[in-house]
């Protein structure tokens, strides 16, 4: 299938089939094909009845958030999350997403991995440190990341959605060039929920190509954008999508980690 709307229309409109089951996932998540007139697309399936209920998420369903977060990166025009939408499946509503290719699905040989663990003395150059730790040989270690535009790009886009488990597991690396961030269930809290790995520029400031594309986002809230994420999140996380907007522009700095529990766990 060749052209973005095919995908988009195969993904929306086509006959579902499940492949397998992702176990790896805390929540019921099923690769599945999605084919419509000999066309087909591979993506990823959350039905909402998989969900396992959240004490500080209670509103709404993990299945919105996916799409909320979607729909942000979109009007960002970063191409951060891959093409979602919430439509009905084999178990019944929920999210559905492109399945992002690797380098590796085609054959070709994978670039290092965007987070990693390495030696504290032997940092690659090109990456950041984000902290220290032990290994199960008692050896110091760096969590480290690659000092990547798109990915800084990312950071930002945690920051304003409120992330609370940007993983390094997280962060794909696709066959087209581009770096995707998926698992957005847990995010657009009102209160900070901030966890993530990408802590590499914190304290640094916000280039203003960015704080330019926040600028716009922050205008485009006040029409059909914030009707359309109105349906998936209450209006007190709407509040609080706009004043994570505003601070950012008014203060634009990226955040330091300096809270409760500023990554997730486990870190991959």
């Amino acid at each position: 299938m060749t052209g973005s709307d095919g995908r988009h229309e195969a993904l929306a409109r086509g006959d579902l089939t499940i492949l397998g089951r992702i176990r790896s996932a805390s929540n019921a998540t099923f690769l599945c094909e999605a084919g419509r007139d000999g066309d087909a697309v591979r993506c990823v399936y959350k039905p909402v009845a998989g969900e396992q209920p959240l004490w500080d998420f209670p509103d709404g369903t993990l299945a919105g958030r996916e799409l909320a977060a979607y729909l942000i990166s979109d009007a960002l025009d970063w191409g951060i999350v891959p093409h979602t939408i919430v439509r009905e499946g084999p178990a019944g509503p929920g999210m559905l997403q492109l399945w992002v290719e690797s380098p590796g699905d085609s054959g070709a040989a994978a670039g290092p991995d965007l987070v990693d663990l390495c030696p504290v003395d032997d940092v690659p150059a090109g990456y950041l440190p984000v902290l220290r730790a032990y290994d199960h040989t008692g050896g110091e270690v760096a969590l480290v990341h690659a000092d990547n535009p798109r990915l800084r790009r990312m950071a930002v886009f945690d920051v304003i959605i409120n992330n609370a488990d940007r993983k390094g597991g997280h962060i794909l690396s696709g066959a087209d060039g581009q770096v995707y961030g998926v698992d957005h269930g847990i995010c657009l809290h009102v209160h900070d929920k901030l966890r993530t790995v990408l802590w590499g520029w914190a304290g640094t400031p916000i280039d203003d190509e960015t704080l330019s594309a926040l600028a716009t986002f922050q205008q485009r809230l006040a029409g059909p954008l914030g009707e359309r994420l109105r349906e998936n999140i209450t209006a007190a996380e709407m509040d609080a999508l706009f004043g994570r907007v505003r601070t950012l522009l008014d203060e634009p700095l990226m955040p330091k980690p300096d809270r409760r529990q500023p990554l997730p766990w486990p870190a991959f």
